[in-house]
C-alpha cells in the first residue's frame, strides 16, 4: 500500500474506542503525508507517513494490492494513564498499532511498534509500522504531540513525555 492511499484508508478505518478523530496532516517539503490523531481526552499526536515499495515496484506505474490472511484481532490496550489521565508515547503506540491491527484489512501482514522490537537494548524513536503481504512497508514515526487545548510545537521529534 502507498502513502496516500494508506493516509486515505485511516482516514475512514482507523477507528477505536479512544481515538476521537484522525486528519490529514502534512508539512510542506518534507513530509508529504501524515495523520493527525485526536484522542478522547483532547490530546493530539501528529504522525509522519514514509514508505518502503514493494520489491520490484515502481511508483510511476499503477499499484496492484496484495491480499493475505487477515490479522486476528487484538485486545484494546491501555492508552491512558489511570493517575494522570494522559496519553504517553508508549501507551500510544501500542494503542495505535492495535487499531491498526484490529481493521482486519486483508493487505495488512503484520504491525509493529518501534520501541518494542528495538534490539540490543538501545532506545527508539516511539512509532508504528506496518508491512504489506505485498512487501511494502509504512513507517509512521510520532513527529509532535499536543496536550488537550495546547498547540502543536514547532520542534518534529520533541515528543512531550505525557500529553
Amino acid at each position: 500500500m502507498r502513502p496516500q492511499r494508506f493516509q486515505e484508508f485511516c482516514l475512514t478505518s482507523l477507528t477505536a474506542p479512544g481515538i476521537k478523530a484522525v486528519d490529514r496532516w502534512h508539512e510542506p517539503g518534507s513530509r508529504p503525508f501524515g495523520l493527525e490523531v485526536t484522542f478522547s481526552s483532547g490530546s493530539r499526536l501528529w504522525l509522519g507517513i514514509t514508505a518502503s515499495a514493494a520489491p520490484g515496484e515502481k511508483y510511476d506505474q499503477p499499484e496492484t494490492p496484495v491480499t493475505g490472511a487477515r490479522l486476528p484481532e487484538e485486545p484494546w490496550p491501555t492508552l491512558y494513564d489511570v493517575v494522570k489521565g494522559s496519553v504517553t508515547a508508549d501507551s500510544a503506540e501500542r494503542y495505535l498499532a492495535a487499531a491498526l491491527t484490529n481493521t482486519c484489512h486483508a493487505e495488512i501482514a503484520r504491525v509493529w511498534t518501534y520501541t518494542a522490537s528495538a534490539r540490543d537494548g538501545l532506545p527508539r524513536h516511539p512509532g508504528v509500522g506496518v508491512e504489506f503481504h505485498s512487501g511494502a512497508r509504512i513507517f509512521l514515526p510520532m513527529i509532535h504531540t499536543a496536550r488537550p487545548e495546547q498547540q502543536r510545537g514547532n520542534t518534529a521529534f520533541r515528543l512531550q513525555e505525557q500529553f
